[in-house]
């Protein structure tokens, strides 16, 4: 395999300065929304009453309008509407797959645009959203990874994603009745464009938005981050989210990792392993799942399965099996079924959890790592491609 990514920079990134104009009341955590009242006027001991019922609005009922705020008086509401917006992404195109997944482009303050893809199963409903326009990591068999870092989204624009499929899903309660016990979105992953803990500040404050109880009200269960291995962030993870925890590992030698994912340069699995194992929630119960997507010829033998199991012994884990979702001059092949399915046996005859995940959304480019920016998706040959990401 001649395939040979260049090492991901350390990337220090800015905060994004605030677009001028009003204040977007969606995505401040609930003591900025409390300070943003105060110095918009509200007195100080009705702050955060006040800052509670808006709170309830916008993420409880899905309420974009100040007007129909009408538990807040109308002079308040007319205040509120002279200082703040309530925006969330605009959907640029919606397309649904023939398996009922969903993808949408949404374009951000700056025109940028990003993708989310909703994914409903029979027990569940998942939204894949991103935290960043484009990706540093330079993965080399990520669609994503060709597209060069634009910037962090704000926790607003990740948020802002949630109440997007909410509102295409009709999951808004009706006025006048209780929410309905089944959830279409019922479950998020930080698995879009971007590495999260790259952006941990403003996830951290989305994912605390989606978990608080007043609000989308989702268990931080039912949350999942995937990193790609940025160990000093890995902890914190653990600490200040709270969510679930899945690894992009794809490799088990340091040889083929640093080529499929140029980060293990940095942080190799040694090292990366070595946090996993000191993980603050790390149990039975609340176990880590290391993704490994199967490339022909790369890293799918008996072998690196045999490999893959000395490397997590004693990590209460499960191995998501991902099948290569090809794109437009991507550098790789899936592994074949057979192989796939032996490379799962092995892993599970060990004790292991090791599904194999079924493809969705592919007819419209909605799959595990072939999310990228529609503009971003010119049409280039499998050359502009490798000159892009250094293959």
């Amino acid at each position: 395999m001649s395939v040979n990514a260049p090492i991901t920079q350390d990337v220090l990134t800015l905060p994004r300065k605030l677009p001028e104009g009003p204040i977007n009341l969606i995505g401040l955590t609930r003591a900025a929304l409390r300070e943003a009242l105060i110095a918009q006027g509200t007195p100080d001991k009705q702050a955060k009453m006040r800052a509670g019922q808006i709170w309830q609005w916008i993420y409880a009922k899905g309420c974009r309008d100040f007007s129909q705020m009408t538990n807040l008086s109308k002079d308040y509401r007319a205040k509120l509407a002279e200082t703040f917006v309530l925006e969330v992404p605009e959907v640029i195109t919606r397309q649904v797959s023939s398996d009922g997944t969903r993808k949408y482009l949404v374009r951000i303050a700056g025109g940028h645009e990003v993708e989310i893809v909703y994914i409903p199963e029979e027990d569940r409903g998942t939204l894949c959203i991103s935290s960043q326009v484009g990706c540093t990591l330079t993965c080399s068999f990520c669609h994503t990874g060709t597209q060069k870092l634009v910037r962090n989204l704000s926790a607003g624009e990740i948020i802002g994603q949630v109440l997007v499929a909410r509102d295409d899903l009709g999951e808004w309660p009706e006025p006048g009745n209780p929410p309905n016990p089944v959830r279409l979105l019922s479950n998020i992953v930080l698995m879009g464009m971007g590495e999260p803990l790259y952006n941990f500040d403003n996830v951290r404050d989305a994912m605390k938005i989606a978990m608080d109880p007043e609000g989308i009200c989702l268990s931080r269960r039912r949350i999942t981050l995937s990193t790609s291995g940025v160990v000093p962030e890995i902890a914190k993870t653990a600490e200040e989210i709270g969510c679930l925890l899945a690894v992009s590992f794809h490799a088990t030698t340091d040889e083929v990792r640093d080529k499929l994912v140029p980060i293990n340069k940095k942080w190799n699995i040694e090292t990366l392993l070595s946090e996993l194992r000191a993980y603050p929630k790390l149990s039975n119960s609340e176990r880590i799942t290391f993704e490994y997507v199967m490339l022909k010829g790369v890293n799918d033998s008996d072998a690196d399965a045999r490999r893959l199991l000395k490397l997590i012994k004693g990590i209460p884990a499960k191995i998501n099996l991902i099948p290569f979702n090809e794109w437009p001059g991507a550098p790789y092949q899936r592994s074949d079924r057979a192989r796939i399915k032996a490379f799962s046996d092995i892993i599970f005859n060990a004790g292991y959890a090791s599904p194999i995940r079924r493809p969705r959304g592919e007819d419209i480019m909605a799959a595990c790592g072939q999310l990228k920016s529609a503009t971003e998706r010119a049409r280039k040959s499998r050359k502009e491609i490798a000159a892009e990401t250094g293959l």
